[in-house]
Order: structure tokens, then C-alpha cells, then sequence
């Protein structure tokens, strides 16, 4: 059986189904109590307490982690779960972890994620890391106000990075918990082509067939709208990348294709498959 926490967001739902489509027993966990694929069991918990963890854990072969908001910020200690997991039984664990741990090692929020993943090395566990850019579906932040007024605001307009889309993380999470060959195994994983935050704009509109307006938002505006979703530590670390990607974030990864033998999916094809979020 497998564990996938944060399984009703961007990456755990297209998991969860990836996994039970592949014939696993899988247990779909979030915070709160939630529809999940045809073949997952659901359990609520709160890995803030990790001991919340403990039932999804009985029986579980393995184990995909994915840290809640609250987790990154300063004084959690996600830590726990990976003991949490060990006590169970577990044998492997799959950690989504960040790019930023090794291009902006010193934010903050980066240096706890490092002390995550060197926990998990040293658990003496089955593990596999993978340290994704920038998301697509971040773009759904602006769902409602392109829904209500043809209008996408962000920060960095015309400054790019290769995002992501996290239907190609979960493709990569499932191999890596369905096959030995990605034990030990770490991925940086981003997407085919860099892409500024207008073009994201622009290939929403041509999703669409209709106009979006692009508004570009100053920093502090955007750090303001981030934080009530976020961590303002981890509002800052993400903004310090957007706003001036060095050479290692700007890089197009070999990984998406090297795990899947595909090339990842560009930001045109996320926004055709989740076009109706933003009519």
C-alpha cells in the first residue's frame, strides 16, 4: 500500500490516480476530508502533528511527502513524519522537496528542506528526492479575476523561468515509488522552456480563444497576496526567484525526460487541460 499526503492538491490528485491506475492499494491523505479517485481510501490528518499520520501509515510499503504550508515555516519540525513513516514500517519514502535547496541554499526556508532531505538520507530508509522549479497551476491564482475581468496580475512580468507542470511531477513521483531503479535517486525537475509570467498570461487567452489583460504587481504587493497563502519566509525565498532567477534556475532539467522518456509538458499544454478554471 502507499501513503500519498497532499493528495487532493495539483500533484497528489493526479498520483493518487496514476497509482491506483497501475493497480496499488493507495491511501489518499489531506487535512481535511475530501473526495479522492475511484480506488483510493481517504484519511483525514494534519501533519503538523505527525501522530495524526499513524493510521494512514499501518500496512503502507511507502510513503509520498509532500509538506504542507505551515511546515516550512520556522520552528516545525517535519522531521517527525519521516520517523513517524520509519515506526510504521515503511520502506520508502518519495520527498518533494524544492529546486531553491540547492540554488538558493541560504533562505531559510531552503535550509530546513535541506535538513529534511539529509534526515531522510540518513533514515536508512528506500528514498528518492525531487526538487522541482516554479509550478504551473500557480497561474490558478488568477483564475477568479480572469474569470471576473479577462485580468492575470503577478510580479516579474517579463522575467522567466522553466515552470513546471505538475502533472509531469506526480508521473515522476509514481516511478519513483513504483520502481527500485529511482532508489537514491534525485531530480530537479522543471519544465521544457522558460516562460515569463505574461506569456503564461497570453497562453491562457489562447486557451481561452479570449483577451487576458497582464498587470504587472510590485513586490510588496505580491509578497502581501502570497503570505495569507504562505509563510512570509517562504513568500520571500519563492520572490527572490522570481524576480532574479540566477543561471541554475533558469535551466531547462534533463529529468522529467530521463524518469518518463518524454519530454515534460510546456505551459501551453497545462493551460488547454485546465482551461475551465478560468471561464
Amino acid at each position: 500500500m502507499i501513503v500519498v499526503t497532499g493528495a487532493t492538491g495539483n500533484i497528489g490528485r493526479p498520483l493518487t490516480q496514476a497509482l491506483t491506475e497501475a493497480g496499488q492499494r493507495v491511501t489518499a491523505v489531506s487535512r481535511h476530508p475530501a473526495a479522492v479517485p475511484d480506488g483510493a481510501r481517504h484519511l483525514a490528518a494534519d501533519l503538523a502533528r505527525p501522530a495524526e499520520l499513524k493510521p494512514a501509515l499501518a500496512g503502507a510499503a511507502a510513503l509520498f511527502l509532500l509538506l504542507s504550508g505551515d511546515l516550512h515555516a520556522a520552528g516545525s519540525d517535519p522531521a517527525d513524519l519521516i520517523g513517524e513513516a520509519a515506526a510504521a514500517g515503511v520502506r520508502r519514502i518519495v520527498l518533494l522537496s524544492s529546486q531553491g535547496v540547492v540554488t538558493r541554499p541560504f533562505g531559510p526556508t531552503r535550509i530546513a528542506m535541506r535538513e529534511l532531505e539529509d534526515t531522510l538520507r540518513e533514515s536508512g530508509l528506500e528514498w528518492a528526492i525531487l526538487r522541482p522549479g516554479g509550478f504551473a497551476s500557480n497561474a490558478l491564482w488568477w483564475a477568479e479575476s480572469v474569470r471576473a475581468q479577462g485580468l492575470a496580475a503577478a510580479p516579474f512580468g517579463d522575467v522567466g523561468v522553466p515552470v513546471v507542470d505538475p502533472a509531469d511531477i506526480a508521473a515522476v513521483a509514481a516511478a519513483c515509488l513504483l520502481d527500485d531503479r529511482h532508489a537514491g535517486g534525485v531530480y530537479q525537475l522543471t519544465g521544457p522552456e522558460v516562460i515569463t509570467p505574461r506569456g503564461q498570461a497570453a497562453a491562457i487567452a489562447d486557451a481561452l480563444g479570449s483577451p487576458v489583460r497582464f498587470h504587472e504587481l510590485t513586490r510588496a504587493e505580491a509578497r502581501a497576496a502570497m503570505s495569507q497563502a504562505m509563510p512570509a519566509e517562504l513568500a520571500d525565498d519563492t520572490l527572490d526567484i522570481l524576480g532574479a532567477p540566477n543561471p541554475a534556475e533558469l535551466r531547462v532539467s534533463p529529468d522529467v525526460q530521463r524518469v518518463l522518456g518524454r519530454a515534460p509538458h510546456p505551459f501551453s499544454a497545462w493551460a488547454a487541460r485546465n482551461v475551465d478554471a478560468f471561464r
